[in-house]
């Protein structure tokens, strides 16, 4: 912005735009600090509290700051019933617990994901260009956590995968081996959505265009078959929102670049073969992994027919897994490379959120968190459905939206990037539930300030000089 400032000749006030997105920086913190490794050897580091869940933190307490000088995005009744209410559900999960002692980590954990986090995020982020800045932030961990990944594949020092240490996991370990396959994804969806949208200029759709392409690699070398499956229905997803034409460049630029990577340049071909055709060796030879985790799954019901409403309570599906599990689960599941030696981790999760809510939280609570999230997705493809401004915005919020709320299926939270669903949820409520001050331009701008930058001020235009 301040480029864009001195290129039509005036002196931006940096220590005033500073001044005035400084929320802003406990987000890109949120977001950009899961760059920092963990520790080698520690698989179980990815439960405790690292760095991004700190910067999310101080997020919310900038928000607090914001909300008491009464600097942030107002909220429609509606907004505040869809982001409050899982609120409620957690609380009962949480006090009709066996031991709700043990259930309280569980409360402040999934308070700070599902409530905290999004609420601080559709308060704090006042314009489009606020928006776009916290989208670019998801796009610079995926490339840089990529790379790594990438390098990691190239020189044998991932995590073990066959017997080889070559699956991508970035700076996460093998204890997270999901985590890097996450970020890429979730940039990848960025970028597309950037890359197809139409008011954006054609030299930042090309490189948006470049940077999804160059994702698809680390994105394959994780050998993720569930984010495989969400990236591949969320891109989908955008390009049809985006227009059948834009799609058909999009599909085909994709197709080649899978066939240079893995025909062509014969990058894991066999194992990406294998991984693909096991997504569907559900009932016919299914390796451990996928018996494992249709047995989780099959514990969660047995465990939400037990207690159909309030769920067995929040942390409760490890106490009660084995005794509705049958013997073909495993002891846990193996890790290693990256710098760790063997370890065996339990399996502690049914490995699908939606799941893993009822068993633990019931009906009460799958209807205020899962209830929420289908009237978001419903309203911001109402939004984009009636055309407008901010169509960028919209096809990021509603791909990473899809994007988290499919994986949900084959996952669960967990793990350093777990804070990340909470920026997803508020960037999509952001969306998805406009405030009555979005219908024009930010308080205080000048329409030449707007023209210059979409939208650069929080509270007032900056003060700007012409050169003499």
């Amino acid at each position: 912005m301040s480029l864009a400032l001195s290129l039509n000749g005036v002196r931006p006030d940096v220590p005033g735009l500073v001044r005035r997105h400084w929320p802003l920086l406990p987000l890109a913190a949120t977001v950009l600090f899961l760059l920092a490794p963990l520790p080698a050897g520690d698989a179980t580091a990815s439960g405790k509290v690292g760095p991004a869940d700190a910067a999310s933190l101080l997020l919310v307490f900038a928000c607090a700051v914001q909300a008491l000088r009464g600097r942030v995005r107002e909220l429609t009744p509606l907004g505040v019933l869809v982001l409050g209410t899982p609120a409620v559900g957690l609380a009962v999960a949480t006090m009709t617990a066996g031991d709700p002692y043990a259930a309280l980590p569980g409360f402040v954990r999934y308070l700070q994901v599902f409530v905290l986090v999004p609420a601080a995020v559709v308060l704090l982020v006042r314009d489009a260009g606020e928006f776009r800045i916290a989208a670019g932030c998801f796009v610079v961990l995926a490339l840089v956590q990529g790379a790594v990944g990438v390098v990691q594949y190239a020189t044998h020092t991932g995590a073990s995968y066959q017997g080889q240490n070559i699956r991508a996991v970035g700076t996460f370990g093998p204890g997270d081996v999901m985590g890097m396959a996450t970020v890429v994804a979730y940039g990848l969806v960025v970028a597309t959505g950037v890359a197809l949208a139409p008011e954006q200029a054609q030299r930042t759709r090309r490189i948006a265009g470049g940077a999804a392409l160059v994702l698809v690699l680390p994105l394959v070398l994780s050998f993720s078959r569930g984010v495989w499956i969400a990236t591949a229905g969320a891109a989908v997803l955008v390009m049809a929102l985006a227009g059948i034409r834009r799609a058909l460049k999009v599909l085909l630029a994709l197709a080649a670049a899978g066939v240079v990577l893995v025909g062509g340049l014969g990058v894991g071909s066999e194992m990406v073969a294998e991984r693909l055709t096991s997504i569907t060796q559900v009932s016919s030879a299914p390796d451990q992994s996928v018996t494992d985790r249709y047995t989780m799954w099959a514990a969660a019901e047995s465990m939400w027919r037990e207690r159909p409403a309030v769920g067995v309570g929040l942390k409760g599906f490890p106490a009660n897994r084995d005794g509705h599990s049958s013997l073909g689960l495993s002891s846990g599941s193996d890790t290693a490379g990256a710098g760790q030696a063997y370890l065996r981790q339990p399996l502690l999760s049914p490995h699908n959120m939606y799941l893993l809510i009822l068993s633990e939280q019931g009906l009460i609570g799958l209807v205020a968190l899962a209830g929420g999230w289908a009237a978001l997705l419903v309203a911001g493809l109402r939004r984009i459905a009636s055309g407008g401004h901010m169509r960028d915005c919209g096809l990021i919020a509603t791909g990473l939206f899809v994007w988290q709320l499919t994986d949900f299926l084959y996952a669960d939270i967990g793990g350093p990037s777990t804070v990340l669903t909470g920026v997803i949820i508020g960037l999509a409520a952001w969306w998805a539930l406009p405030s009555p001050q979005d219908a024009g331009p930010p308080r205080g701008a000048s329409p030449a300030a707007g023209s210059v930058s979409g939208s650069v001020s929080r509270g007032s235009a900056p003060r700007v000089a012409a050169r003499p």
